[in-house]
């Protein structure tokens, strides 16, 4: 049984810096894939960042990229995302996902939560202006 564990989330001021970590147990950590996501209140669930494969491949959204680099330690078996820059419009809940199948990166398929199967209980972020 595959478990997803998110924790870091938090209130940080914009310009700020915080780090989210999820912790995965029951799951091939270092040979699939995983990714974050976010919900915003009346918006969609976005993906924003996916790491895949033994090399660990790293993709990104266009809002995030630059900002947000995603890691993770396989010995751990714990995913993270490291925001800096933070910006108010990037308050949201953030989810830890994971999938066996991983879908394609063409396209930023990844970046749809439909294509994804496991999925954590979320942390909420804030960024105040």
């Amino acid at each position: 049984q595959v478990q997803l564990v998110e924790s870091g989330g938090g209130s940080v001021q914009a310009g700020g810096s915080q780090r989210l970590s999820c912790v995965a147990s029951g799951y091939s950590f270092n040979r699939d894939c995983m990714g974050w996501f976010r919900q915003a209140p009346g918006k969609e669930r976005e993906g924003i960042a996916a790491i895949y494969g033994a090399r660990g491949a790293a993709y990104y959204s266009g809002s995030v990229e630059g900002r947000f680099t995603i890691s993770r330690d396989n010995v751990k078996n714990t995913l993270y995302l490291e925001m800096n820059r933070l910006k108010p419009e990037d308050t949201a809940m953030y989810y830890c996902a994971a999938d066996n199948s991983c879908i394609t990166t063409a396209g930023g398929a990844w970046s749809r939560p439909v294509y994804w199967t496991y999925w954590g209980q979320g942390t909420q972020v804030t960024v105040s202006s």
